[in-house]
This record gives structure tokens, C-alpha cells and sequence, in this order.
């Protein structure tokens, strides 16, 4: 069945569905990513480090808010994908309007506390003192976008439940030469600084938001409701915050983690503050087909598992787990090659570069390894392993800022990549086998 790009999941190749899910996926994701790079950049360029080494520090609190409502989204998302494979259209609909009106509570609640708080956030992370107000005023500016980076999300996830991953991302990349256009206009040429910057941002998550709903309301009947319907289903609330809840937490642990390895950066001074911001955006981008297919995975196997094939839970895992290997070979290549010039993108201050190349010294040659954990992650989300995937994601963080901790004040930047290996290759250790040792038990995951 295909109808506005709703896909059903549960018929036709896998590696085709994980290849064509994925391929949309990659772009959205780079397209959001690009909201804070582009940031960055031109903060770079026409503010200087100062105010670059204060975006980056605001990301980590970010990452730690949009991590946390993507986490609720993909809980959700696995109960929308059950409930779509196993064509239970109301109960479909109910899970969405439950969604909304959570994802709403969560971004009035960050408003509250955002606002008054963003200044002991900052002093708990050792921001450099020149570096503090350029901080607070764009963290708090963002925050006022929060409703509209929750609703996007949900949608999305309700979308991608369906089988669609097309659509968000044509939205995205119109929000994102809103963002483009207006950063320009507002840093560049009026030279507002980092308060231009957040509130190109927070126009361009509005205009996402905003498309993303009103094309749902018009064209996919499987997730059309009148917002006067909104209301929360308290047996499916319960099952998507146990779902979700489980999700967020293991979300918001790794840019919780990100926020201690941040505060140990930050000591090195500002140049190793604004290099490791840079290197990280250079990262996040190179990351992005490992993630895109274990979101492509979770879908395939939610829509599978909901359709009660285990056979084809099985060989999506596969499929999926080949793919992300191949991925992360192709990312190594790709920085290998081309980390200098992606430094200069950033800055054209020579300590600045000399940081962000160190750390991609040795870390260049191991980028299959994350990717081979989004495939694990893909494969517990869709079949339910909450649990398991939290504890995936707590080994990661756990073994990489402790590395951090012992090995920056010896190794600068370059410890930091260290612990990221580290960090990858202890989290495998165990999920790897301990998904055998399940399958061979016919254990069911929980």
C-alpha cells in the first residue's frame, strides 16, 4: 500500500525499504542539523570565538531538550507503527493526539524553568566569563521555539510510524534556507550576533512545524484529527512514556555526558572550546547515515513486529546491521580525506584548526563503530527493548566520560576521541552477544 508516500513496511525488499527510508531520513536530519551549523559558521566568521565558543556550549543544552522530546517521539512512534502494520486506525489517531498534547506539556514546562535557569546551567558547565552572556541570551531565545521543535517531532515520528519519511524532510529543507537566509540578513549585514542567530532559528523550527501540520490536516487521512479532539489517552500516555520515558532517558544520558565532557573541554580555553564545537558539527554530519538507517530499521521492525512476522524482524536486522557497516566505512574514508578543509569552514584561526585535527587524529579510522551501536539501537526500539537499549546507551556514555575525565588533562582534544572509541567498542561488547544469547533462547525482549 502506498498513498502520500504511506508505506507499508511489512511488504516488498527490506534492503529496499531501508535504503529508500533512510535516504530521506539522512537529508531531514541533515537539514536539521544544519539549523546550528549554520549558526556556527557565521557566528565564526563575523562574531568571533567568543561567540562561537558560546553557541557551542549551548548546543549540549539543546542536544539535551531535543533529545529528550525525540525520545518520547520514537516511543511513540514504535506504538503508532504497531498499531498502523496492524491496521488499528483509531487507536492510531488516539496515540497521536496523546503525543501532542504531551509534547505541549513538556515545552511549557522548559519554559519555565529554562528562562530563570540558564544562568546556573552556564556556571555548572565553567563557561568562560567572556563567553556567559552571549550564552544566556541565545539559549533563552531558543528556548521560546521549543513548542514548535516538539510538534515538528511528533509529526515527523507520526509520519515515518506510516511509512513516510519523504515529507518532512521537503519542510525541512525549506525552513532551512529560511534559517540560511535570515541568519545572514540578521548576523552578517545587522550584525546582531548570537541573538540574530537564535532567532533565525527559532523562525525557521516555526515554519517546519507549521508545514508539517498543515499538510497531515490536508493529505494523510490515517493521522487527520481536529486540534479541538486534543486530549490524553491515560492507558496510552502510560505506555508511551514507559515506552518513551525509558527512550528519553537514554537520549538525554548522552548529552548529559556531552555536558561533563563540554565543562572538561572548556578548561583547555577558549580555542579548544570553539575546535571541539566545530569537530563535533564535522561529526554529526558524518554520523548521519548510521542514525538515519537505525531509524529506518525501528520502523521497518515496529511495522513487522506489529504484523506478528518475527522472520522478517529478523532479516531487517541483518539487512539493517550490513548497511550501517557499510556506512561507517564510507564515513571514514570521508574524513580521512577531508577534515582539514571542513575545519576551515568554521574558523581560519590557526589554534582553533590545530585543536579540531587532533582530535580527528585517531578517531578518523573508527567511525564504523557508532554506527554499528545505531544499528543495535535500531533493532531493541523496534521490537521494544526500552530496557535494553537504555542500558546500551549508559554503558556508551558511562566508559566514554570516564575516559574523558582521565585522559583530556593528559591528551588535550585528542583524549576526548579516545574515549569515544572507548566508549563504542564497550557498548558492543556486550549488546552484540547478548542479542544472540536472546535469539538462541527464544527469549522475548522486554
Amino acid at each position: 500500500m502506498q498513498r502520500n508516500h504511506v508505506t507499508d513496511l511489512t511488504q516488498g525488499s527490506i534492503l529496499r525499504h531501508l535504503v529508500a527510508f533512510s535516504i530521506p531520513l539522512m537529508l531531514g536530519n541533515l537539514f536539521q542539523l544544519s539549523y546550528n551549523m549554520v549558526d556556527t559558521i557565521v557566528i565564526g566568521r563575523f562574531a568571533g570565538k567568543v561567540s562561537l565558543a558560546a553557541v557551542g556550549t549551548c548546543d549540549q543544552i539543546m542536544n539535551l531538550l531535543i533529545l529528550g522530546v525525540s525520545g518520547i517521539c520514537v516511543g511513540a512512534s514504535v506504538l503508532m507503527g504497531n498499531f498502523f502494520g496492524a491496521k488499528d486506525r483509531d487507536r492510531l489517531l488516539a496515540e497521536l493526539k496523546t503525543t501532542v498534547s504531551l509534547g505541549l506539556l513538556f515545552a511549557l514546562a522548559v519554559l519555565a524553568l529554562g528562562f530563570p535557569l540558564a544562568g546556573v546551567f552556564f556556571r555548572l558547565m565553567r563557561v568562560q566569563p567572556e563567553a556567559l552572556a552571549d550564552a544566556k541570551r541565545y539559549l533563552r531565545v531558543i528556548l521560546l521555539g521549543m513548542p514548535f521543535t516538539c510538534l515538528y517531532n511528533i509529526y515527523a515520528a507520526a509520519l515515518r510510524s506510516v511509512g513516510d519519511s519523504r515529507t518532512p524532510v521537503r519542510f525541512l529543507i525549506i525552513s532551512c534556507l529560511i534559517n540560511i537566509a535570515a541568519d545572514l540578513l540578521l548576523v552578517a549585514v545587522l550584525r546582531m550576533g548570537v541573538l540574530g542567530a537564535a532567532l533565525a532559528t527559532v523562525l525557521a523550527q516555526g515554519f517546519s512545524a507549521l508545514l508539517c501540520i498543515l499538510y497531515v490536516s490536508r493529505n494523510v487521512p490515517e493521522l487527520r484529527f481536529s486540534w479541538r479532539e486534543l486530549r490524553i489517552d491515560r492507558r496510552l500516555a502510560g505506555k508511551t512514556l514507559a515506552y518513551g520515558g525509558l527512550t528519553a532517558l537514554q537520549q538525554c544520558a548522552q548529552p548529559i555526558g556531552n555536558l561533563v565532557i563540554q565543562g572538561t573541554i572548556n578548561t583547555l580555553g577558549v580555542s579548544a572550546a570553539a575546535a571541539f564545537s566545530a569537530a563535533r558539527k564535522i561529526e554529526d554530519i558524518g554520523l548521519l547515515p548510521g542514525r538515519s538507517i537505525a531509524t529506518a530499521m525501528t520502523a521497518l521492525i515496529a511495522q513487522n513486529r506489529g504484523a506478528g512476522d518475527g522472520s522478517r524482524v529478523e532479516r531487517g536486522f541483518r539487512r539493517g546491521m550490513l548497511v550501517e557497516l557499510c556506512s561507517g566505512l564510507a564515513v571514514c574514508a570521508a574524513v580521512l580525506l577531508l577534515r582539514a578543509p571542513l575545519m576551515g569552514l568554521f574558523s581560519a584561526d590557526r589554534e582553533i584548526l590545530v585543536e579540531g585535527l587532533a582530535y580527528f587524529g585517531l578517531i578518523r579510522f573508527f567511525y564504523w563503530l557508532p554506527c554499528l551501536t545505531n544499528g543495535m539501537q535500531g533493532y531493541f526500539r523496534g521490537v521494544g527493548a526500552m530496557k535494553s537499549s537504555l542500558f546500551a546507551t549508559l554503558t556508551q556514555i558511562s566508559f566514554r566520560v570516564a575516559a574523558t575525565l582521565l585522559l583530556v588533562p593528559k591528551l588535550g582534544v585528542s583524549g576526548v576521541a579516545l574515549a569515544c572509541i572507548i566508549g563504542w567498542s564497550a557498548m558492543l561488547l556486550w549488546t552484540l552477544p547478548f542479542r544472540v544469547y536472546l535469539k538462541r533462547k527464544k527469549l522475548r525482549l522486554s
